[in-house]
């Protein structure tokens, strides 16, 4: 599985099987300065109510696409405003994301 992580304001999500959109314009203003390699930024993503149930519907996607059609790896765009900050905090961290 090839992961890519991206930024919307950066331009267009790249080429992927799945694309994941993180987009959130309610994170805090003293996170902007920060990273998903800080750990107040990868505290607030794992906070996020819904990063478990998504997390747990992309294995599906990914498990289906291998079961199925696909005869290589398979490709996941994940995207956010900048790409700064949730995207890296779910494909950068052991245990935080799908792994095949």
């Amino acid at each position: 599985m090839h992961i890519h992580t991206f930024g919307y304001l950066h331009g267009a999500p790249p080429p992927a099987h799945i694309t994941i959109d993180l987009r959130d314009q309610h994170i805090s203003p003293d996170l902007r300065h920060l990273t998903a390699l800080d750990e107040p930024v990868r505290a607030a993503v794992l906070a996020t109510p819904s990063i478990p149930v998504l997390t747990e519907a992309l294995t599906v996607m990914v498990l289906a696409y291998l079961a199925g059609p696909m005869a290589g790896p398979v490709t996941v765009a994940v995207g956010c405003q900048g790409g700064r900050r949730r995207p890296v905090d779910r494909t950068n961290f052991p245990g935080s994301g799908p792994h095949f």
